[in-house]
C-alpha cells in the first residue's frame, strides 16, 4: 500500500473523530500526514528532526512533554520511539491522542507493545479505545481520551 493512502486513511479517521481542529503530528517524518490534514482543514504542526520535509507547518526538533499545548489532539502515524511521549503528553495536558503504533521503544513484540500502551494510558488517567484502519500492515489505532470528556470509556487492549 502506498504511503499516501496510509496517511489519507489516518487523516480521515482523525477528521471524523475530532473534526477540523488543531493537531500536533509527532515524529511525522516529511509531514505527509500534516499535508493531508491541512488539505482537510485542520491546523497541523509536525514535530520531527528531519531536515527535508514538505512545505507544511513544521518544527524541526524533538517533541517533549514540556511543549506548551496549543493542540486539540496529538497524533502519530508509526511514530516509533515517540509513541510513549505522545501518551505522556496527552495525559499531562489533558488532550486526546490517536496513534498507529509500529515499533516499540523497548523491544517488545507488537501485541505486547499495544497492550502495554493501553495499560500505560489508563495508569496515566486516560480512557482507551482501539480501532483499525482498512489497510495492510500496522493498522491498529490506539485512542486516548481524557476521562472527563463526555462518553469516554476505558478498554484494555
Amino acid at each position: 500500500m502506498a504511503d499516501k493512502q496510509r496517511f489519507d486513511l489516518f487523516a480521515r479517521f482523525i477528521l471524523e473523530r475530532y473534526g477540523c481542529c488543531r493537531v500536533y503530528d509527532i515524529a511525522g517524518g516529511m509531514g505527509m500526514l500534516n499535508q493531508v490534514l491541512t488539505e482537510l482543514g485542520c491546523e497541523t504542526t509536525t514535530f520531527d528532526t528531519r531536515h527535508k520535509h514538505l512545505p507544511v507547518r513544521y518544527e524541526q526538533r524533538r517533541f517533549s512533554v514540556e511543549e506548551p499545548c496549543a493542540a486539540d489532539v496529538v497524533v502519530g502515524m508509526h511514530p516509533d520511539g515517540a509513541t510513549r511521549v505522545i501518551v505522556d503528553y496527552a495525559a499531562r495536558w489533558n488532550v486526546p491522542f490517536a496513534v498507529v503504533p509500529c515499533c516499540s521503544d523497548n523491544g517488545m513484540p507488537y501485541k505486547s507493545w499495544m497492550r502495554f500502551l493501553g495499560e500505560y494510558a489508563v495508569e496515566l488517567g486516560l480512557g482507551v479505545e482501539e480501532h483499525s484502519l482498512p489497510m495492510r500492515g500496522r493498522a491498529r489505532v490506539l485512542i486516548g481520551v481524557p476521562r472527563e470528556e463526555e462518553g469516554s470509556s476505558t478498554h484494555t487492549v
